[in-house]
C-alpha cells in the first residue's frame, strides 16, 4: 500500500467515524452521566467489536452476512432491538432524577465492564460497520501486497480514529455537563438522548446491504 492509498484511506475512515451514529451518542450519553472513565469502557468495548467486524471482513465472512439478506435483517433486528432497549431505559430514568436543583446528573454505580460490554455490543450489531469493511474496506488492498500487513495497518488506524473520537465526544460531553445540574434539563436530557437512540434503532431496520 502506497502512501497516497493510505492518505485516502484514513481521511476516508475519519469522515466516517466522526458522522452521528450509536457510538457516537453512547459515548456523548456516558460523558454527560456515568464521567470519562465509563466512557473510555466503552470506546475500548467499541473498538473490540470493530476489530471482530474488520476480521470478518478479511475472513470473507461479512461478505457473507451482505449477500444472505436472511443474516443481514437478523444482525440489523438485533442491533435495532437494542438501540431501542437502551433508548426507552434513559427514557425511563427520568423519573429517578431527583427534583432539588443540586441534584442533576450523577454517576451511576454500574461496573465498567457493563460499559465495555455495551460499547462492543453497539459496535458487532451496527450493520454500518460492516457494510463499510466487506464493501469500501477491500477497495485500498493492494493485490501485488502481502494483505496481512496492510490489513493490520488499516485495521490499527480505523480502531484508533475511532477511539480518540469516542474517547473527544464524551470529554466534551464531560465538560458541557454543568448545565444538567438543573434536573429540568436533566430530564430533557435523557428523554432527547432516549429519543435518539430509539429513532437510530428504527432507522437501522431500513439500512440496505450493499449487493
Amino acid at each position: 500500500m502506497n502512501y497516497d492509498t493510505l492518505i485516502l484511506y484514513s481521511l476516508v475512515s475519519f469522515f466516517y467515524i466522526i458522522s452521528p451514529g450509536p457510538a457516537i451518542f453512547l459515548a456523548i450519553y456516558n460523558g454527560a452521566t456515568n464521567g470519562l472513565k465509563c466512557v473510555a469502557a466503552s470506546a475500548l468495548g467499541n473498538i473490540i467489536g470493530l476489530l471482530f467486524l474488520s476480521i470478518l471482513s478479511i475472513s470473507g465472512l461479512s461478505a457473507i452476512l451482505l449477500t444472505s439478506s436472511t443474516l443481514f435483517m437478523l444482525i440489523k433486528i438485533i442491533g435495532a432491538i437494542y438501540l431501542v432497549y437502551l433508548g426507552i431505559k434513559q427514557i425511563r430514568s427520568t423519573g429517578r432524577i431527583p427534583s432539588n436543583q443540586n441534584a442533576g446528573i450523577g454517576s451511576d454505580s454500574k461496573p465498567l465492564g457493563s460499559y465495555f460490554k455495551q460499547g462492543l455490543f453497539v459496535a458487532a450489531t451496527n450493520p454500518k460497520p460492516i457494510i463499510f469493511f466487506a464493501a469500501l474496506f477491500p477497495q485500498f488492498l493492494s493485490t501485488d501486497l502481502a494483505i496481512m500487513p496492510q490489513f493490520t495497518v488499516m485495521t490499527a488506524i480505523f480502531m484508533l480514529f475511532s477511539f480518540v473520537s469516542l474517547t473527544c465526544y464524551g470529554f466534551l460531553a464531560h465538560k458541557a455537563k454543568g448545565f444538567l445540574n438543573n434536573p429540568d434539563y436533566a430530564k430533557w436530557f435523557h428523554r432527547i438522548s432516549g429519543s435518539l437512540f430509539v429513532g437510530m434503532g428504527v432507522s437501522l431496520t431500513q439500512l440496505k446491504s450493499a449487493n
